[in-house]
């Protein structure tokens, strides 16, 4: 068999397999399986390719392939680092690449009560309170989560800075691309955002007896 021959039996196959790959690929629901079907799509694309020498083709299979290689490692550990953080302390540690850096001088209104929600926010330093409940919140903290899970997506409390600090914020539309990318990620956010809400529920429950004893006659 000449090369030509071998070059024609290779575009045949290569289409056949494209077409079965791309076909399969139409029924995936999630982003992580969809990655591997893309994988396996340039692998077979390269290896059609290089008998009929076509450069072209191959180094921009090649170049798909390290970046869908990237996204997929990318997906793999942000379900790793928010299972582990779920399951620990609670940290944010895993979604901070997908965050922006915001600072603040003390005195600003980083938000108001009732306004619109747009984005979740990380203290990373300086000191904020929740005016309404006069709750000061932690570096670490983790504020306006719940307003992406309320119906109206509205503001519960206003956040005002009282010492200059840094927050990392990341958009409601950022996370939802997340949980579109792998439905597990919705599952360990509602958990760590149901946690988040049985802990300030449990801080405003402590300063409400504290607040009565102080109230009591001696």
């Amino acid at each position: 068999m000449d090369m030509s021959h071998l070059t024609q039996h290779a575009g045949t196959a290569s289409t056949i397999f494209a077409s079965v790959f791309l076909v399969s690929m139409t029924t995936m629901k999630t982003m992580i399986p969809l990655r591997v079907f893309s994988i396996l799509l340039n692998l077979v694309l390269i290896a059609t390719a290089i008998p009929a020498r076509n450069y072209l083709v191959i180094v921009v299979q090649c170049v798909v392939l390290v970046l869908n290689a990237y996204r997929l490692h990318q997906m793999l550990q942000l379900i790793r680092d928010v299972r582990k953080s779920v399951n620990s302390d609670l940290s944010m540690d895993w979604l901070k690449p997908f965050m922006t850096e915001r600072p603040y001088k003390a005195g600003e209104i980083i938000f108001y009560k009732d306004e619109k929600a747009e984005d979740m926010l990380y203290i990373v330093s300086g000191r904020f309170r929740l005016v309404e409940s006069g709750i000061e919140l932690p570096v670490g903290a983790i504020v306006g989560e719940l307003g992406m899970l309320s119906p109206s997506n509205m503001r519960t409390q206003t956040l005002e800075c009282i010492a200059d600090g840094l927050i990392l914020s990341v958009s409601y539309s950022k996370v939802e691309e997340l949980y579109v990318q792998n439905p597990a990620f919705g599952f360990y956010f509602l958990r760590l955002s149901s946690a988040r809400l049985f802990e300030n529920i449990d801080k405003l429950e402590q300063r409400l007896a504290q607040q009565t004893a102080a109230a009591k006659p001696a």
